[in-house]
């Protein structure tokens, strides 16, 4: 029964999902056995401690859970801003572990269904063809080209790499076979053989303003959610000292 639902959540608090991309990106991120899926549960908590300690604070003019609310609001301020200016600086061993995230997923391409979707989606929406370059789609047992490989997929690629031709209205998933076995310039023809690194770096080039201006943004809102609640907790003691 549970083999039907996305996700089954019993009385014992025990959240039980059947295998999918969730339960496996620990095998495929260099994490030590960490499963990322626990940060996104940290991150959740804090934001629910952070909303209910400004909320509350404010609702019933507790100056602690106001102070406690802007000291970690700041705190996070401090590490954003951190984790931003150790990006620039190591920028190059980022795009290592981006590097070896993307060749972990190709590795696994088949293992997972939603593995898959996922590779496919981001290939189609960057328009790119393993981490840098079709030829990346040898890790993968099915699309490698030796001569043991006895698959039909031999020396080809996933679908998603393959050209979009606007005139066809069905996918041809057949599209990607044989591709990697053609001269280079033929390639270019029938496949993206730009590598997704490289493609997102262009993206973030080209979108570098909305990028910037997404983090400025929320780095306003964090300045001015702590200067009002610093503001309310003034106004809060003013009062109480005029008792």
């Amino acid at each position: 029964m549970l083999k039907n639902c996305p996700c089954v959540l019993v009385p014992c608090c025990l959240l039980l999902c059947p295998q999918g991309v969730l339960s496996n990106i620990s095998s495929i991120t260099d994490l030590g056995g960490f499963d990322p899926v626990w940060l996104f549960l940290v991150v959740g908590g804090v934001m629910f401690i952070l909303g209910f300690a400004g909320c509350i604070g404010a609702l019933r003019e507790n100056t602690f859970l106001l102070k406690f609310f802007s000291v970690f609001l700041g705190i996070i301020f401090f590490l954003e801003l951190t984790a931003g200016v150790l990006a620039f600086v190591f920028k190059d061993w980022i795009k290592d572990q981006l590097y070896f995230f993307i060749n972990n997923n190709i590795r696994a391409y088949r293992d997972d269904i939603d593995l898959q979707n996922l590779i496919d989606f981001t290939q189609e929406y960057w328009q790119c063809c393993g981490a840098f370059g079709a030829d990346d789609w040898n890790l993968n047992i099915y699309f490698n080209c030796t001569d043991s490989n006895a698959s039909r997929e031999r020396c080809g690629v996933p679908f998603s790499c393959c050209t979009k031709d606007p005139a066809e209205d069905v996918i041809n998933t057949q599209c990607g076979y044989d591709a990697r076995q053609k001269p280079e310039v033929d390639q270019q023809i029938v496949i993206y053989t730009k590598g997704c690194v490289p493609q997102f770096e262009k993206w973030l080039q080209d979108n570098l303003t909305i990028v910037a201006g997404i983090f400025i943004g929320i780095a306003l809102l964090q300045i001015f959610g702590i200067c009002l609640a610093q503001n309310l907790v003034s106004d809060i003691e003013a009062v109480r000292a005029s008792w």
